[in-house]
């Protein structure tokens, strides 16, 4: 079944509120101020049967100038518009604007209902035939059919009824979206029941028994029931004027302008880029930063409007900008929105949304200002791709696609494999389903590529560096839960540009090669410490011998600790190898026997003086050969299994 809403437009009191009185019997005036005024202040409802069965959502809007900004909110969930002129008045203000509104909503359905019939003769209503057509001209009702009624006789309802039975058997199905969002136009609350919460829905579906969220605050409740048109159902879909009762939820905890979603699906952003179309019926142009209303479904936030390619946006123009807001917005690739001027109020432009999660821009950003244009030729690959690029090296999750780009899972999943396919981008985090693009993961195999040589070229001496070193020296890698470094890691490997062993890093090219005088040194500290086997001398005391500064030394020295020659324990003492290797030994087969051995004991079984006792034997706790327990040391269990 096909699910429509109609809503009216016009000018105060040209009948909007009497026609829907008359069609339905339903009265959309329902607060007290607008009986007494005799004036629409807040949106109505109502509803009309089609002669197929099909029940159509009704929308009744204020025409008065001071609420607007309601009207605005009644046209958001709109598919085709019943733009009602009075007879006797014609084309006024609140009609002009009104009729902004609806294009600028991208509304492309609806005709005109020529009300007050009954009190003009047939001259003065051929006179506003004429005034209607000829402001029509252009617009999406240029070719519209126009009814003439009286609802207070009666005549041309019939007219009408016929006319939007052929108009809504026209009108598509709404594109679908799996993005279930309703936006709040009314909040009460009844008793026995609880909150209430009525709205449009916007896109998705919703079902009874169901947990959503309440966005911008993230406050998440169970539906209780759900109506539509007074009746309870179990599930409702797009395009349904939709009153949903919720569990324990306190009616002050939303507001008119929140949006109702399945919970971690919207994103509450401060700023949206956008298409923008300047009316030309603005006086002037707009300058950078111009202060703005933005209305979006049923809210209104303060912002400014960013220009992004341009110092000034002139009447009649159309844009990318950047929108920053005052207030947290949610919303979805698609949807459109109207701004109106600070002061004096007035509709002057609008348009739609082209990411709703965006970065803050540079002003002039050629990269932005081309991919944000590419955006509106709506390539689904085109515009994934230029997403996940915004995303830099933390990338995009598939929740973020969903909004940004507003296509069917499938249909995203798709465009996903064949990018990951093709190298276009690459997959980081398989559990939260990350993106990154593929130019920002090569850039990044490049830069490992680089500090690795400028590491090998300051430290020659140096077999390798710590992945720990080298994954510091980068900030797309300071996130603890980031899995991109391994994966880079893993990619460099495979093309042979790296060699990773154990914890240390090295080009696959880099060979340390000593001079001719280095390698003499390195065969004279090796010779010292093999000599001195168990009681070494000290670092500094082997670089006095040798005259040797101890930078050199040490990148030597290093050399050999790489080459497994020497072992270092603290202190600046440093022993050989094999001769701490036969120590192991017979440190293990006492401790198999014995079970425990005390400082002592280990300095008879060494025969060394404790200045090299101790670093030893705290060399062997570090290594998890030994633990201590007490004043005693005892084999860990792992070297008893």
């Amino acid at each position: 079944m096909k699910q429509i809403i109609l809503g009216t437009a016009g000018h105060i009191d040209h009948g909007k509120t009497s026609l829907i009185r008359a069609l339905t019997g339903i009265e959309t005036d329902r607060l007290k101020e607008e009986k007494q005024r005799g004036i629409t202040i807040e949106l109505g409802f109502a509803s009309i049967t089609l002669s197929d069965g099909n029940v159509v959502g009704i929308v009744d809007v204020p025409g008065h100038e001071k609420f607007v900004k309601n009207m605005v909110a009644g046209a958001s969930g709109i598919d085709l518009v019943a733009m009602t002129i009075a007879a006797d008045e014609g084309v006024m203000p609140q009609t002009r604007e009104h009729m902004e509104i609806c294009s600028l909503m991208g509304i492309k359905y609806g005709f005109i209902a020529m009300t007050k019939i009954d009190l003009v003769d047939e001259e003065l209503m051929e006179l506003a035939l004429e005034d209607i057509r000829e402001f029509m001209k252009g617009t999406f009702l240029e070719d519209a059919p126009i009814v003439p009624i009286s609802s207070t006789t009666g005549e041309g309802l019939d007219l009408f009824r016929t006319t939007l039975d052929q108009i809504c058997y026209n009108i598509p199905e709404r594109p679908f979206s799996p993005i279930f969002r309703l936006p709040v136009d009314r909040v009460f609350s009844m008793k026995g029941f609880g909150t209430v919460i009525t709205g449009t829905l916007a896109s998705g579906k919703v079902n009874v028994g169901e947990t959503i969220m309440v966005y911008p605050s993230l406050i998440t409740s169970k539906v209780r029931g759900v109506q539509v048109h007074g009746q309870s159902v179990e599930s409702v879909s797009a395009g349904t004027r939709t009153a949903v009762n919720f569990q324990g939820l306190d009616k002050e905890l939303v507001d008119r302008g929140d949006i109702l979603s399945t919970p971690d699906t919207l994103r509450p952003s401060y700023m949206v880029d956008a298409h923008l179309h300047y009316l030309s019926s603005n006086p002037k142009s707009a300058k950078a930063r111009t202060k703005v209303r933005f209305h979006y479904g049923t809210s209104e936030i303060m912002g400014n409007v960013i220009l992004l390619d341009r110092e000034e946006l002139m009447p009649g123009d159309a844009a990318s900008v950047q929108i920053r807001l005052e207030a947290p917005v949610c919303c979805v690739n698609g949807d459109r929105f109207v701004i109106r001027s600070h002061s004096p109020v007035k509709t002057i432009g609008g348009g739609h949304i082209l990411n709703p999660v965006p970065r803050k821009h540079k002003l002039f950003n050629q990269t932005i200002i081309n991919g944000l244009h590419a955006l509106s030729e709506n390539d689904p690959e085109q515009s994934v791709s230029f997403f996940i690029s915004q995303g830099g090296f933390a990338g995009l999750s598939f929740a973020d696609l969903r909004i940004m780009t507003n296509i069917g899972d499938k249909k995203l999943e798709a465009v996903l494999q064949k990018m990951l396919a093709s190298r276009q981008i690459t997959q980081t985090d398989k559990d939260k389903r990350l993106f990154v693009h593929g130019n920002v993961f090569e850039k990044l195999c490049c830069d490992i590529l680089v500090k690795l040589e400028q590491y090998h070229l300051e430290n020659p001496l140096k077999e390798s560096m710590s992945k720990q070193e080298l994954k510091s020296k980068f900030r797309a890698f300071r996130d603890k839960d980031s899995k991109l470094f391994p994966l880079i890691m893993a990619r460099l490997v495979k093309d042979g540009s790296i060699v990773q062993e154990a914890n240390n890093i090295r080009l696959a090219t880099h060979q340390v090669a000593l001079q001719v005088d280095l390698q003499a040194v390195k065969e004279k500290i090796f010779g010292i410490y093999k000599e001195s086997g168990l009681t070494p001398p000290f670092f500094r005391d082997v670089c006095t011998e040798l005259e040797v500064d101890q930078k050199s030394a040490r990148d030597v020295l290093q050399m050999l600790i790489d080459e497994k020659k020497i072992i270092k324990t603290k202190d600046d003492l440093y022993f050989d190898f094999n001769a701490m290797t036969q120590l192991e030994n017979r440190l293990v087969e006492f401790l198999i026997k014995s079970g425990e051995i005390t400082t002592p004991q280990f300095k008879d079984m060494t025969q060394i003086s404790r200045k090299y006792v101790i670093p030893i034997i705290e060399y062997f706790d570090s290594v998890n050969l030994t633990i201590r327990v007490g004043d005693t040391r005892q084999l860990r269990k792992k070297q008893l299994n």
